[in-house]
């Protein structure tokens, strides 16, 4: 069993309320279909809404914002860190309760990015890093992969 982003499996959870489907590997779907992922999406378990503004981690990556030295801005400047907090901790939870020791989330982004995330001080752009819910997997013994690595 592994935990995935949902956007991956077709679920419209994106911050534009899209997924990203198109983007996912058959591999991936395949395991979908056979019930041995978990989708999850941390920006929804955070109490964030779907559509939502985009948003940037505004220096460093996941891990600066995991130990306080950076935050998670939106593009109308309100600041969601608290939210991406809360929907990181509440995915590692579910992979702690099930065992899940393997995980294929969403490169780019703030939340899910595996190697890139949303990064900049001013707009958002791709940075290299992990976005904050990547971040904690891996900090916690989760092999965190990228669609593109899968």
């Amino acid at each position: 069993m592994k935990i995935c982003s949902a956007c991956l499996v077709g679920l419209n959870c994106r911050y534009d309320g899209k997924n990203n489907l198109e983007k996912a590997p058959e591999k991936l779907l395949g395991l979908y279909k056979k019930g041995e992922l978990i989708p999850v999406c941390p920006e929804q378990l955070g109490g964030l809404a779907t559509p939502r503004s985009g948003a940037r981690i505004v220096s460093g990556d996941g891990n600066n914002v995991l130990d306080g030295t950076s935050r998670v801005i939106t593009d109308n400047e309100e600041d969601v860190t608290d939210q991406y907090l809360r929907g990181a901790y509440e995915t590692l939870k579910v992979a702690q309760d099930l065992g899940i020791k393997e995980g294929i989330l969403k490169q780019k982004s703030p939340s899910c990015g595996c190697d890139y995330t949303q990064g900049g001080m001013d707009k958002r752009e791709i940075m290299r890093g992990n976005g904050v819910t990547t971040a904690l997997l891996k900090r916690n013994g989760v092999v965190v992969k990228s669609e593109s690595d899968f």
